[in-house]
């Protein structure tokens, strides 16, 4: 790889680095070919991303970013999870690592704020943001729906009572 090259991957890691909001940091050390395509897959599939790097780019790549605080992490066989969805990539990974063992998370961040591995485990287990805006869209709806099912009550009792009223003089 010649300089231009990298200069060129260190400018698109910096370009990934301010779109995302989280970053997973992971030691891949030992996962086959067919694991790795099965994670990348599984973190498309969720919105995310992950990428094995070179840590001196991506140190530099770090430099003047939000997620700067993670520069002493990337150490060994390390690549990189993130998402804009602030969930997304740590659910993928922390999923795939239960799976397989070879997967370790070293840590992460969440904006400026730097994660430990049971900071990412934490932010796994939230709800993602689809799963967020269904609930909220659930609960706006909810009492609207309430709300007709009430309205709608005292007129059917009513026209029952006319009914029935209709029904006994027809009968007298």
């Amino acid at each position: 790889m010649d300089r231009a090259q990298k200069e060129q991957l260190v400018a698109d890691m910096r370009a990934l680095f301010g779109e995302a909001n989280l970053l997973v940091v992971t030691h891949q050390s030992g996962l086959t070919v067919s694991e790795v395509t099965s994670l990348r897959r599984r973190m498309r599939d969720a919105g995310a991303g992950y990428k094995v790097c070179k840590n001196r780019l991506v140190r530099l790549a770090l430099e003047g970013t939000k997620f700067e605080a993670l520069k002493p992490i990337f150490t060994g066989p390390t690549a990189i999870a993130s998402s804009i969805d602030p969930v997304a990539a740590a659910k993928v990974c922390v999923d795939f690592a239960k799976e397989n063992e070879k997967l370790v998370i070293v840590g992460g961040a969440l904006g400026e704020n730097a994660l430990d591995l049971d900071g990412v485990k934490a932010l796994a287990k939230l709800p993602s943001l689809d799963e967020l805006r269904s609930q909220l869209i659930g609960l706006i709806q909810a009492p609207a729906t309430k709300v007709a099912g009430v309205l709608q009550a005292p007129a059917g009792q009513l026209a029952r009572v006319f009914g029935a009223y209709g029904s006994q003089d027809q009968a007298a």
